[in-house]
């Protein structure tokens, strides 16, 4: 999956770019929308938590580095067993698995309250009254997405493309 980001000037434009998007089999939950407070976006699909901040890449972070710490954990307790245990590979696998579930989620309780570090350079835009519209498609998708909206909604921007996206959440 790749995501695609746009700015709309208005709600009227991202109402049509939205319904545009349905019509060509972009679904619901992979649109996400944000706009000022002020800016009411109705029934259209506001982006979560998730998207808004920096949950997903504090939560990759974390369990990175608490699998890394938990493996180091099990290899000392393998090569310098307490009271006399005989551990094994498994005490290895096991510290690994519990280090990346805690990094994981210790770093998602300090992503989760610190804005999307990727959404930073369209803050006056939103600020300005624009709606920010981050498209989730398939790698195969992207050009086809980017030419529907060149074609039918020039006063719309095309702001980039992120090259990666996790499956998840």
């Amino acid at each position: 999956m790749r995501r695609l980001y746009f700015l709309a000037p208005d709600v009227s434009t991202t109402r049509r770019i939205v319904r545009d998007l349905l019509l060509n089999h972009v679904a619901e939950e992979h649109i996400h929308l944000i706009a000022r407070r002020d800016v009411p976006l109705e029934d259209l699909p506001e982006a979560s938590m998730a998207q808004k901040s920096d949950l997903i890449p504090a939560l990759e972070r974390g369990a990175a580095a608490g699998a890394a710490t938990g493996a180091v954990a099990g290899l000392v307790a393998v090569a310098v067993p307490p009271a006399g245990i005989v551990l094994g590979g498994g005490a290895v696998l096991g510290a690994a698995l519990a280090g990346a579930g805690f990094g994981a989620w210790a770093a998602s309780m300090m992503g989760i309250s610190t804005p999307n570090s990727r959404l930073k350079k369209f803050e006056e835009a939103v600020e300005a009254g624009q709606v920010l519209m981050l498209v989730d498609v398939k790698r195969g998708r992207v050009d086809e997405v980017e030419a529907l909206i060149r074609a039918h909604h020039p006063e719309a921007t095309i702001s980039g493309t992120e090259p990666h996206m996790p499956n998840f959440p």
